[in-house]
C-alpha cells in the first residue's frame, strides 16, 4: 500500500527541522491543525505549503514534494542562494476590459537569478501571472508571463501595475491626476479607464510589473 503523502512529507520535515508533531508543523503553516487532516485525506501537499515551507527553511521546492535533489537551495544566508524560485499562480491578468479568473493556485514556480531579483525589489513578495487580452500591445501580448512586485504598490507615473478593480483584475500603466486616477493602456484601440476620488477607494494595487516574457510556439 502506497504511504500517504503528507506522512512522508513529514518525516522529511522532522528529520531537516526537528518538527515533531502535527501541531507544530501547522503552526509553522499558519494554518489550522484541520487543515494537515484535510491534506492528509486529500493524499496531497498542497501548494501553498511548498511556498511556504520554501520560504521559511530555504526547502527545495522539489524535495518538497518528492524528496528527491537537494533538501536547501541553500545552506547559508539568503544572499548565497544562487536562484529563487516564483511561484505563478492560476489567476489571469487582463489587458482588455477585465478577468474574473482570480484564483491563487500555484501552477508552476519559475526560477530567477538571485542577484537579478534583489535589484528589482523583494524576492518574496513576488508572483508571476499570464495575460489574458490585447491592450498592452505591443509592448505585453495575450499569453505573455508578468513578474509583479507586490510589495511594490506606490504609484510611480506611467509604469505598469496589475491593479484589482472590484472583482477584476487588469495590468495597465498608471496616472494619478488630481482627484482620479488613470489607467492607461498601450493599445491605442483602448479608451483610457478614468477613475474618480469615490471610485478611487474599490481600487487595489496589487504590485509592479517588473518584468515579462513570451513563448514562442
Amino acid at each position: 500500500m502506497t504511504e500517504n503523502k503528507i506522512d512522508v512529507l513529514m518525516r522529511r520535515i522532522l528529520d531537516a527541522t526537528g518538527i515533531s508533531s502535527q501541531s507544530e508543523l501547522a503552526k509553522e503553516l499558519e494554518i489550522n491543525r484541520s487543515g494537515i487532516t484535510h491534506a492528509r485525506n486529500n493524499n496531497k501537499i498542497p501548494d501553498k505549503w511548498i511556498v511556504k515551507l520554501y520560504r521559511k527553511f530555504g526547502f527545495n521546492p522539489q524535495w518538497i514534494e518528492t524528496g528527491i535533489g537537494n533538501v536547501f537551495i541553500h545552506t547559508q544566508s539568503a544572499n548565497d542562494i544562487e536562484f529563487k524560485y516564483i511561484p505563478k499562480v492560476a489567476a489571469r491578468l487582463s489587458a482588455g476590459t477585465g478577468s474574473f479568473d482570480c484564483e491563487e493556485n500555484i501552477t508552476d514556480y519559475l526560477s530567477f537569478p538571485t542577484k537579478w531579483l534583489s535589484g528589482k525589489g523583494s524576492a518574496n513578495s513576488m508572483v508571476a501571472m499570464e495575460v489574458f487580452g490585447q491592450s498592452m500591445e505591443p509592448m505585453i501580448k495575450e499569453g505573455d508571463t508578468v513578474l509583479i512586485d507586490q510589495s511594490q504598490n506606490n504609484i510611480l507615473a506611467g509604469a505598469i501595475y496589475a491593479v484589482g478593480v472590484e472583482d477584476t483584475i487588469l495590468i495597465k500603466r498608471l496616472e494619478k491626476h488630481p482627484n482620479k486616477l488613470v489607467l492607461c493602456s498601450d493599445n491605442r484601440d483602448y479608451e483610457p479607464i478614468y477613475l474618480l476620488k469615490e471610485e478611487m477607494e474599490k481600487v487595489r494595487i496589487i504590485g509592479k510589473v517588473i518584468w515579462s516574457c513570451r513563448e514562442y510556439r
